[in-house]
């Protein structure tokens, strides 16, 4: 029964501290929690494909209309399946061992500094069985404030105009400076935890592995081993949507991802913000998760998940996209 209860605390994809479940759908760490528990899967499935993709969109659609009934706008935003990124043809693929010195190079100025919280715009395909997908770009701000209160600031964004953000905290307050459907706007007591991925991350590459490993363990079946590449992705993931790293953070991160087995460059693209990166690939059994980094920091700019074999049960064919998140600072 202690596993069990165990099990059911790591799963909960409704946090105290957390928004309210009915009130919006949930981050990327919640769907995986609760797809666990419907699931009861003794370890962390190698991908997302196999998500409980009904209730997601089921939250999705539910959000959506919230949004819509609270700002008086009585049509959805168009819905506009975003288009994979391309590889430029004539760039040159850069190692992430190169890309790992670019980032110590980075850390020996000693910034940016490392900031809890994230801005990130995020989509994700929310499905079910015989119906079509749905979809809601979003754009998402979380600030920690000295007494250790957080704001929450989601707004769901025109998937027409895909990589114009519609946040900033320029002024040291989250707030739209463009459209944008409001899911939620929220302030949260203090509330404080040593556990990953509440806790600072480290900046040294061995301390940090244990501390992405800690973060993952609800995931993981054998504690005895690293991290799969497919785990460590995940588990940057979860790291990003705490916090926006600084460069010594950055460099300790690219050490771990230069280890990373399968995930080999490709070249350059240009990211749904506008931003250049280097890309990294690797293929999963159904998908292809790409990772993008600054060309001249190697921070991670992004990441994107792509079908690379059809799934007719979802009605999607190989090439969609699955979902990306794109953070900044």
């Amino acid at each position: 029964m202690a596993d069990e209860l165990e099990l059911l605390r790591r799963a909960n994809p409704v946090p105290a501290d957390g928004p309210h479940f009915g009130d919006g759908p949930l981050d990327h760490t919640a769907e995986r929690h609760l797809d666990r528990l419907l699931h009861d899967r003794p370890a962390r499935p190698r991908s997302r494909t196999r998500r409980a993709w009904t209730l997601a969109a089921a939250v999705v659609v539910a959000a959506l209309v919230s949004a819509l009934l609270f700002t008086g706008q009585t049509t959805a935003p168009a819905v506009a399946a975003p288009r994979p990124l391309v590889v430029q043809a004539d760039s040159t693929p850069v190692s992430l061992r190169a890309m790992a010195e670019r980032a110590r190079a980075a850390a020996a100025e000693g910034s940016p500094a490392l900031r809890k919280g994230t801005h990130v715009q995020s989509w994700s395909l929310g499905m079910s069985d015989g119906e079509p997908p749905i979809t809601l770009p979003e754009e998402r701000i979380v600030r920690w404030r000295a007494d250790d209160s957080h704001t929450e600031l989601v707004v769901a964004t025109d998937p027409q105009h895909p990589g114009r953000p519609v946040l900033t905290d320029e002024d040291g307050e989250p707030r739209l400076v463009d459209d944008g459907h409001v899911i939620s706007d929220r302030t949260y007591p203090p509330s404080w935890s040593d556990a990953p991925p509440q806790s600072p991350p480290p900046s040294d590459a061995v301390k940090l592995h244990d501390y992405l490993e800690e973060a993952e363990r609800a995931f993981l079946s054998d504690h005895s081993k690293p991290l799969s590449t497919s785990e460590l992705l995940d588990a940057t993931q979860i790291l990003l949507d705490n916090w926006t790293l600084g460069a010594r953070e950055s460099a300790a991160l690219l050490r771990l991802l230069a280890d990373a087995e399968g995930l080999r460059p490709v070249g350059q693209v240009t990211d749904r913000l506008g931003r250049r990166g280097q890309a990294y690939v690797y293929d999963e059994r159904a998908t292809r998760r790409m990772l993008i980094l600054d060309t001249s920091t190697a921070a991670v700019l992004g990441l994107e998940t792509t079908f690379t074999k059809p799934q007719p049960e979802y009605g999607v064919k190989a090439g969609d996209v699955m979902e990306y998140s794109a953070w900044m600072r």
